[in-house]
């Protein structure tokens, strides 16, 4: 129902994505858009946390059409997959037609500093006299 919505929004989407990285991103959508694709039909048209973790859709938190039809159109993608495959994001759209993109990855740098840091630390153990 709203694929070719998200289509319409994919190249935008995508280039919020890589600046997530820096820090949350936002884009303010038509509402004409959605209205058109749903036809009429009363939909809720916002969603909180859907969140893709590498690429793949959190399960565990049920999701309107709205937000797995967005999920789809990022994985269908194959530009979009490459980008969200190493990522964890989570997107949000209120009832003002703005989607929330927030990258909750730790960034490869620190992840980087993170495991040198835990190789050079000293182990102590409890040794028994």
């Amino acid at each position: 129902m709203f694929t070719q919505t998200w289509k319409k929004y994919l190249p935008a989407i995508v280039i919020l994505i890589k600046r997530s990285v820096a820090s949350e991103q936002e884009l303010s959508m038509n509402h004409t858009d959605f209205e058109r694709a749903a036809g009429g039909r009363k939909i809720k048209f916002s969603f909180s946390q859907l969140q893709l973790n590498k690429g793949k859709l959190n399960t565990s938190i049920q999701q309107a059409p709205l937000a797995k039809e967005l999920a789809i159109v990022l994985q269908e993608d194959a530009a979009a997959f490459k980008l969200i495959s190493n990522l964890e994001l989570e997107f949000s759209m209120g009832r003002d037609f703005v989607l929330h993109i927030k990258n909750n990855a730790t960034p490869l740098l620190e992840q980087e500093e993170a495991a040198l840091q835990e190789e050079s630390e000293p182990v102590s153990e409890n040794v028994a006299e």
